[in-house]
């Protein structure tokens, strides 16, 4: 039996960088209630708190509930009244200027450098940079205009392979590229998680929308959990009642 369900964040449990709405929020608190929940994506902590913690119902059970921002590389838990950071895998600064170097140069090569964008493209989260193609305040139709097949991710992550190819270059969200060490991967982020809550892979499920070749999910199914690909967040939230009935039996 299942005892851990874990989750990615936008497009699977909430419209990008929106906060989970009412009902989502109700069924992760019931969730929590009758197994450990973990969210863990490419957002950093304050992106986790507008969109997960803060929306938290009375009724969870906070203790349940893991947070792992920048793709795993930190780990947040609720304990003696606040949440408290249990890990984090920091980039150097010569790293991090490597990495912002590269992006702009691939965005360049790429054509893109010319797209409106609202607000900064790219975030250094400490442990982990993302380039976000029309800003991190881009509104949510544009986003799911610019890029619905991937392509143009696709061709931004064949450059900065070959430009940093001893960093792990994932797609994530709906306009966004992640870079983390090598070997970062949210396989990594849930191995830690295993060994943090001492709860074995095979007891584990997974939901995620980018669950393909090159999206920031699919090291889930590599890793060998059983994971289900989602469409939106529609489906998330039956599936979510589906495990949660089950879990109850």
């Amino acid at each position: 039996m299942k005892t851990l369900v874990a989750f990615d964040l936008d497009g699977t449990l909430a419209l990008s960088k929106q906060p989970l709405d009412d009902d989502m929020a109700d069924l992760l608190a019931r969730l929590t209630q009758v197994a450990m929940v973990d969210v863990i994506s490419g957002g950093d902590w304050p992106q986790f708190e507008k969109q997960v913690v803060g929306r938290m119902p009375d009724h969870a059970r906070l203790s349940n509930l893991v947070i792992q921002p920048t793709t795993g590389t930190k780990l947040y838990r609720h304990r003696d009244g606040d949440w408290q950071r249990v890990y984090a895998d920091l980039f150097d600064p010569e790293e991090s200027a490597k990495i912002k170097d590269a992006l702009k140069r691939a965005v360049a090569q790429a054509g893109y450098a010319g797209e409106h964008v609202w607000g900064e493209q790219i975030e250094d989260r400490g442990s982990q940079i993302t380039f976000s193609a029309l800003g991190q305040q881009a509104p949510l139709d544009a986003k799911k205009d610019w890029d619905p097949d991937h392509a143009k991710r696709e061709t931004l992550q064949a450059l900065l392979k070959s430009m940093l190819p001893d960093l792990a270059i994932n797609i994530g969200g709906t306009t966004s590229i992640d870079i983390t060490r090598k070997g970062i991967d949210k396989a990594y982020g849930l191995k830690r998680l295993s060994e943090t809550v001492d709860v074995p892979l095979d007891r584990m499920l997974f939901l995620g929308d980018a669950i393909f070749p090159g999206g920031n999910d699919y090291p889930a199914k590599t890793l060998g959990l059983d994971t289900v690909r989602v469409r939106d967040v529609d489906e998330t939230k039956a599936i979510v009642t589906a495990v949660i009935a089950c879990l109850h039996a």
